[in-house]
């Protein structure tokens, strides 16, 4: 039986590669941010002249506010209030549905032409 050996990639094969990588790395952390489907969505509820104890805080709690640099229940207010949004959009479902459907499909169908290719450089036709 034959030793394998794979084909050989060139220098700029493999940097071609790599910055195509880095951009659909980069891309596929940014791109639901930019989107505004994910990340730090929270909804701050209005209080009129918050004090300490309207917002629940202990004099612990105040204490560790203020080393934080809140000099005032005021100022903390939209920070100690603020709540995760948990709407819910049936488009970004969709969407991340096809996303995640055809990644699955691309892969399996690169995976079995690679593979095909192996075997035949392996054992022939």
């Amino acid at each position: 039986m034959a030793h394998y050996v794979p084909p050989r990639q060139g220098k700029l094969g493999q940097m071609i590669d790599v910055i195509v990588l880095l951009i659909l790395s980069i891309g596929a952390l940014y791109l639901p941010l930019w989107m505004g489907m994910a990340g730090s969505s929270k909804v701050a509820q209005p209080m009129e002249n918050p004090t300490w104890e309207s917002l629940g805080q202990n004099p612990v709690m105040q204490a560790q506010y203020e080393k934080l640099g809140y000099a005032d229940a005021a100022s903390a207010a939209d920070l100690i209030t603020a709540r995760f949004d948990y709407s819910f959009s049936f488009g970004a479902l969709l969407a991340m549905i096809v996303v995640v459907v055809g990644y699955y499909a691309i892969l399996l169908r690169f995976s079995e032409k690679e593979y095909r290719e192996v075997i035949a450089e392996k054992f022939g036709e």
